[in-house]
């Protein structure tokens, strides 16, 4: 048993690349900067495609058992609040553009799926477990974060605190 727990640890450690220290993003951090192609192939950077913007970054990928229905709810709000200026940018951690590709199109969400084959964003962002949501204000600073599954009304009254 001792054994199992060893190697457990040691694949954790070479799984998460063990050369790098965590990262450990916390409320009112700036959010580090990235570059991503969306599935239409417009390149998305941030922060100065979204200067002076509040954003939310959401991390996902399609075998989430959470991602599809919290997806399809976010939708909803980013439908009621993207006129106030909200964006949302659907982050996916892993997954080749095919695959992105039909997922989205299946859920029929209209708010940008970037593509993140390398995990290097979420790597940067710290991610550990999916789904995870960054709320950003239009400074860039980190306001909220969800790890794990949120309804609707949870999602939609971090997003209020952003559009402030």
């Amino acid at each position: 048993m001792r054994l199992l727990a060893i190697l457990a640890s040691l694949f954790l450690l070479t799984a998460c690349g063990g050369d790098n220290p965590a990262v450990k993003l916390n409320i009112g951090d700036p959010a580090p900067k990235f570059s991503a192609p969306a599935l239409d192939g417009k390149n998305h950077e941030f922060p100065a495609a979204f200067a002076g913007k509040p954003l939310v970054i959401r991390f996902w990928a399609d075998w989430c058992k959470y991602c599809e229905g919290e997806m399809k709810a976010i939708e909803a709000v980013y439908q009621r609040q993207k006129d106030k200026g909200l964006a949302i940018v659907a982050v996916n951690t892993g997954q080749d553009k095919p695959t992105v590709a039909a997922f989205i199109q299946k859920i029929a969400v209209t708010y940008p799926a970037l593509l993140d084959e390398q995990s290097a964003i979420a790597k940067r962002y710290g991610v550990v477990g999916l789904p995870t949501t960054y709320f950003v204000d239009a400074q860039g600073i980190i306001r909220g974060k969800i790890v794990g599954e949120a309804d609707a009304a949870t999602f939609e009254r971090y997003a209020l605190e952003i559009l402030k």
